[in-house]
């Protein structure tokens, strides 16, 4: 019990003095109070904005697009790696135009991208899937390359189609770094997306928080801040939620639940 309300009690303590402090620090002068107003004052500037029709439009902007980005990286970045870490050849082939792409900062597109797609939403998709890509594709990679050979020839000698193999032995195998290479790219998708909105005027949050900038209601524009920060958390809780439920048959996770239990 008391391991489980060191975890769960010292996060909530460290976010409360965070909130003390900024809430402290405009009204004594340390932070100008005209461009930071107080956290009071944000939550309730985020209040109002709830039952707005503009909110609710930019979360489902940024969510739906977040969404479309994900899934178009898990289906290229996946079976990609995976081919990649499974072939000499093909790793060999790939390594110059990988470390080329790789270093490439996802926002130095945005111009190229901008003649593309204007302001379209496909940009802000496009931008991310190029930034959360990397993640997820070297995950992928090493998995594959850790695949346990013993248990792979085993498979084989009993008689094991590839599909069978496949299922039984590569995917078990895969599956915890996929999870974590998705995991890493979903933040990084959410964070380019908020970055196209932002910059280039793609409807969602990114783009109500440069509204409000340009018109000095700075109480709505971190409010907005505050709220794609809310939803990469609720984010990543999912994904870890779903992790687990994914891999209770894994040994991190059961040994995450011995040390819940022995908290307890």
């Amino acid at each position: 019990m008391k391991g489980l309300a060191e975890r769960i009690g010292l996060p909530l303590l460290g976010l409360a003095v965070a909130l003390a402090v900024f809430e402290i620090a405009p009204r004594i002068g340390i932070l100008p109070s005209s461009s930071f107003p107080p956290p009071s004052e944000i939550f309730a500037a985020l209040v109002d904005l709830v039952g707005t029709t503009e909110f609710r439009a930019a979360l489902w902007a940024t969510t739906w697009t977040w969404a479309v980005a994900m899934t178009i990286t898990t289906v290229l970045a996946v079976p990609l790696g995976m081919f990649i870490g499974s072939s000499t050849a093909a790793t060999l082939a790939s390594r110059i135009t990988i470390d080329f792409l790789r270093p490439v900062p996802s926002v130095a597109l945005i111009p190229l991208l901008v003649l593309m797609y204007g302001t379209q939403p496909r940009l802000a998709i496009i931008l991310a899937v190029f930034g959360a890509l990397w993640p997820l594709l070297f995950q992928a990679m090493y998995a594959i390359r850790d695949v346990d050979p013993v248990a792979r020839d085993t498979a084989t000698a009993f008689g094991l189609g590839p599909f069978a193999r496949l299922r039984r032995v590569v995917l078990p195998s895969c599956t915890p770094f996929i999870t974590t290479g998705m995991r890493l790219s979903a933040s990084v998708a959410l964070i380019l997306i908020v970055t196209g909105e932002y910059i280039v005027g793609v409807d969602g949050l990114g783009k109500e928080v440069f509204i409000a900038q340009s018109g000095g209601a700075y109480a709505d524009m971190y409010a907005y801040i505050v709220t794609a920060g809310i939803l990469g958390v609720l984010i990543n809780v999912a994904m870890g939620g779903a992790e687990r439920r994914l891999l209770f048959w894994h040994a991190s996770q059961r040994t995450r639940g011995l040390v819940t239990e022995a908290a307890l």
